[in-house]
């Protein structure tokens, strides 16, 4: 077991140089690769030796970005697919079959909630919903069709936060796979295996890359249960491609720097929103005003880069504010070097009704910001002046 500290080892873990001795790990753009005999290429197929067949299945560079965010998260296996939903859609497949059950927190993303409510029940796999305030109802929703439990934690977008440990606790006494969507927190700040997680799912897109250039996504976790995800997924296809690979491993050996920075302004943020005669409440994981902030404090090392709030005025105000923003980005992504604000009632949960939005916290005039690496002075004026105008 390594003794070196998770920053040396998101930057020293490294695929084997080639005989130019590269500094950094090469880009492996090949669709495939050769065999030195007609035994070697038997042996390979057989699995009898573990080595680079064909880039759906395994890659230099996609092995190098696993295996980084295996060390950052304690975990035993995992494989790195094309998008976060990839990893999400590709995990349940492989872990769930025909008639199985999942109990999952009601405030997931929304992609993850189609996958739920709309696919899933295709083939015979059903959902029951608990909100992140009323854990004490998780155990009577469990059936013994019950496999999964499924928790983000930070939540998108209201930023609640659940009880990873008690989670843990759960999912062990019922016999069920815990998986936890981490994206939110990054594995710097948060590691949900220590808490009892079984598999851990990333969007790569969002910190782990942390600059807006690329798609990914991984899961991570115990080794039985990856080797069925890597099974499913070497046939079905959501590979992470070699050149995104190459470029979130390198991410990665600048991750803990950049995230302590995205929580230093965070908080800042916060404490200036919460100050303000516009807005109703903030939540952010590191405020005391947090409804969960023990809980937070248990399991992050600090509150991440997700500020919500509540403009008065409901949708209308939300608008104008988003009309009023001049330095901040709007846009759907998160985690990126660029502040972005995001009026979920009118954009990314427009469709839902008022009263199915209220269900996952979701207000009229919730607003997501994601704190960038700007100077915050300039992220706070320009918030100021939007919530002013």
């Amino acid at each position: 077991m390594s003794t070196y500290n998770k920053e040396t080892e998101a930057i020293r873990t490294q695929i084997d140089r080639s005989q130019f001795l590269e500094h950094t790990s090469p880009l492996y753009l090949t669709s495939s690769f050769v065999f030195e005999d007609a035994e070697d290429m038997r042996a390979s197929f057989t699995e009898e030796k573990q080595r680079n067949i064909y880039s759906r299945f395994t890659n230099p560079n996609t092995s190098e970005f696993v295996e980084k965010v295996c060390k950052l998260e304690g975990a035993e296996d995992g494989y790195a697919f094309a998008t976060g939903m990839a990893a999400v859609f590709s995990t349940l497949a492989a872990l769930l079959e025909s008639g199985d059950h999942i109990v999952s927190a009601q405030s997931v993303f929304g992609s993850t909630h189609t996958l739920f409510t709309k696919y899933l029940p295709k083939w015979n796999i059903s959902t029951s919903y608990f909100k992140v305030d009323e854990v004490d109802t998780i155990e009577s929703l469990i059936t013994s069709k019950t496999k999964i439990l499924y928790a983000e934690s930070p939540t998108n977008p209201a930023v609640d936060i659940l009880d990873l440990e008690l989670l843990g606790k759960i999912a062990k006494k019922h016999n069920l796979i815990l998986v936890i969507d981490n994206c939110f927190a990054t594995p710097y700040l948060q590691q949900p295996i220590k808490f009892g997680a079984d598999v851990v799912i990333h969007s790569a897109t969002k910190l782990m890359d942390g600059q807006g250039r690329v798609l990914g996504g991984v899961a991570v976790g115990r080794a039985d249960l990856i080797r069925e995800i890597y099974l499913f997924s070497r046939n079905t296809g959501p590979a992470l491609s070699p050149f995104n690979a190459w470029t979130l491993s390198k991410s990665l050996e600048t991750l803990t720097v950049r995230v302590d920075k995205h929580c230093e302004n965070a908080l800042k943020v916060a404490q200036f929103l919460e100050a303000h005669d516009k807005v109703n409440w903030v939540k952010y994981p590191f405020l005391k005003s947090h409804p969960q902030y023990e809980v937070a404090k248990k399991q992050m090392l600090k509150g991440g880069n997700i500020v919500a709030f509540e403009i008065k005025g409901g949708v209308e105000a939300g608008r104008k504010f988003l009309d009023a923003i001049k330095l901040c980005s709007l846009s759907a992504n998160l985690g990126d070097t660029r502040t972005i604000v995001t009026h979920p009632a009118s954009t990314t949960h427009s469709k839902l009704s008022e009263a199915d939005r209220l269900e996952v916290s979701i207000t009229d005039g919730l607003v997501r910001v994601s704190v960038g690496l700007e100077h915050v002075e300039d992220v706070i004026n320009d918030l100021n002046q939007a919530l002013e105008s």
